[in-house]
């Protein structure tokens, strides 16, 4: 039996003004910025070019905040999640691309009521408290 692959995606938790910044896909959840790994691209790499070209926002990439296997039902496939915390200065609004229906900022408190999947509450919360984010 061959091994099992997964693609792998790196997501970034992004907090400006003590809120963070989440994208509508179009299975209708919130879900965080970012996406697969180009050939010859480092995680951090990656998960910087992916928010700019999603939001237009410029990042600072920071630690990695968790990672997990994510099945997506309605897909019928698994794939490998990598989180990093994240920080960006820019006044500039969100510009969304055509990969999303939507983009707000919300609140450490309103995040457990989104539909969005767990591990990236988990992520959004470990890093609204992790002790070197920059406030």
């Amino acid at each position: 039996m061959p091994p099992v692959q997964f693609p792998v995606s790196v997501k970034g938790v992004v907090i400006r003004d003590e809120r963070v910044l989440l994208l509508r896909n179009e299975r209708a959840e919130w879900e965080l910025p970012g996406g697969k790994l180009d050939l010859h691209e480092t995680p951090q790499e990656c998960v910087a070019r992916e928010i700019q070209e999603e939001t237009g926002w410029p990042v600072t990439v920071g630690p990695i905040l968790d990672s997990w296997t994510y099945h997506i039902a309605v897909a019928a496939r698994h794939v490998f999640i990598v989180t990093y915390g994240c920080t960006t200065t820019t006044p500039a609004p969100v510009q969304i691309s055509h990969e999303h229906k939507e983009a707000a900022l919300f609140t450490r408190h309103e995040v457990p009521g989104l539909v969005m999947p767990e591990g990236y509450k988990h992520s959004i919360h470990t890093w609204f408290n992790h002790p070197h984010r920059d406030r």
